[in-house]
C-alpha cells in the first residue's frame, strides 16, 4: 500500500467533506463544491493550510464518487473500527485486570500487617499478664515473710512486756467505741469479722465480742500486752468512721519504750503499703484478663 493510500486510510473523508457515510454521490458532490469554494487557496491567501485542505478535498471527491474505490474505503474504515474496538475492550481487560491484582495485593498487605500487629498486642498482653503475676507472688511472699517476722517479734516482746501489767495472769481487753445509728443494720461498718481483720496484724487475737445490745461498741481480747499496745498506737478504723480505742484490763504501768516497737511502727506502715499495692496490681490483672476475654468473645 504506498504512502498516499495510507494517508487517505487515516482520514475521514465523510467528516471532510461534512456528509454522512450513506450520503449519494450527488450530495457528495454538492458538499465538495461547498466546501472548495469556502477553502479555494485564492480566497484564503493568509492561511497556509489552505491549499493542503483543497488537495484532500478533491482527493476525498474523487475516491467516494468511484464506487469500487468507496467500496474498498468502507471495508478499510469497518475493519479498522474493528480493530480499534477489539484493542479498546483489551485495553479494558488489562486496565480491569492490573486494578483487581493491585486491590489484591493491598488486601494482603492490609491483611498481613493487621496480623503482624495483632500478634504484637497479644505478646505484649501475654507479657504484661506474666509479669503482673510473678510481681504479685512475689509482693505476697514478702507480706507473709514480714508477717511471721512480726508475729516472731510479738511473741518474743511479749515476756518482756508481762512484767509491766498492773495486775498478773490478766489477759489485756480493749473497749471499742464507734459511731452507730439505732436504725443502722451495717451497725456502722463494723462486725465480728471486719474487726477481727482490722486488729489480727498487731498481735494474736483470743477473741472479738460485738455487743448485741449496744450498737458501735465492742470489745477485743489480744494475747499479749504488746499487741494490744499497737492498736490503741496504731488502729484508726474504717475511714469516715474512725474507732475510739481504750483499756479495760491488762494496761501495762509504763508504756514500752523498747527499740522493737519504735521499728514496728514503720515495719507496720511498710506491710499496709505493701498491700496496698499488691491490690492494685491485682486489680491491674483482672482488668487485663477482662480485657482479653472481652476482645476473645469478640473475635468469635
Amino acid at each position: 500500500m504506498s504512502e498516499k493510500a495510507k494517508e487517505i486510510l487515516r482520514m475521514d473523508l465523510y467528516a471532510l467533506l461534512g456528509v454522512e457515510s450513506t450520503a449519494t454521490p450527488k450530495q457528495i458532490k454538492k458538499a465538495y463544491r461547498q466546501k472548495a469554494l469556502a477553502c479555494h487557496p485564492d480566497k484564503n491567501p493568509d492561511n497556509p493550510k489552505a491549499a493542503d485542505l483543497f488537495h484532500q478535498l478533491s482527493q476525498a471527491l474523487e475516491l467516494l464518487i468511484d464506487a469500487a474505490a468507496r467500496a474498498a474505503y468502507d471495508k478499510a474504515c469497518a475493519a479498522k473500527r474493528q480493530a480499534e474496538e477489539r484493542n479498546r475492550k483489551l485495553d479494558d481487560k488489562r486496565k480491569k485486570f492490573k486494578f483487581d491484582l493491585e486491590a489484591r495485593e493491598h488486601e494482603y498487605k492490609r491483611q498481613e500487617e493487621e496480623k503482624i500487629t495483632r500478634d504484637q498486642e497479644e505478646r505484649e498482653i501475654t507479657r504484661l499478664r506474666e509479669e503482673g503475676c510473678r510481681l504479685l507472688e512475689e509482693e505476697q511472699q514478702r507480706y507473709r515473710d514480714r508477717e511471721k517476722e512480726a508475729q516472731r517479734l510479738a511473741t518474743a516482746g511479749s515476756t518482756q512486756t508481762a512484767g509491766r501489767c498492773s495486775k498478773s495472769n490478766v489477759t489485756p481487753k480493749l473497749k471499742l467505741k464507734w459511731k452507730c445509728r439505732k436504725d443502722d443494720d451495717t451497725n456502722g461498718g463494723y462486725s465480728q469479722d471486719v474487726l477481727f481483720r482490722l486488729l489480727y496484724k498487731y498481735g494474736d487475737i483470743l477473741n472479738v465480742l460485738v455487743s448485741s445490745k449496744k450498737k458501735g461498741s465492742a470489745v477485743v481480747e489480744f494475747a499479749t500486752v504488746q499487741g494490744a499496745e499497737r492498736a490503741v498506737k496504731y488502729e484508726t478504723g474504717l475511714n469516715g468512721n474512725p474507732l475510739k480505742i481504750s483499756w479495760i484490763e491488762g494496761e501495762p504501768e509504763v508504756a514500752s519504750t523498747q527499740g522493737p516497737l519504735g521499728s514496728e511502727r514503720d515495719f507496720e506502715s511498710l506491710v499496709l503499703m505493701r498491700m496496698r499495692q499488691a491490690a492494685e496490681r491485682q486489680k491491674l490483672i483482672e482488668e487485663m484478663q477482662k480485657e482479653d476475654e472481652e476482645e476473645g468473645g469478640a473475635k468469635s
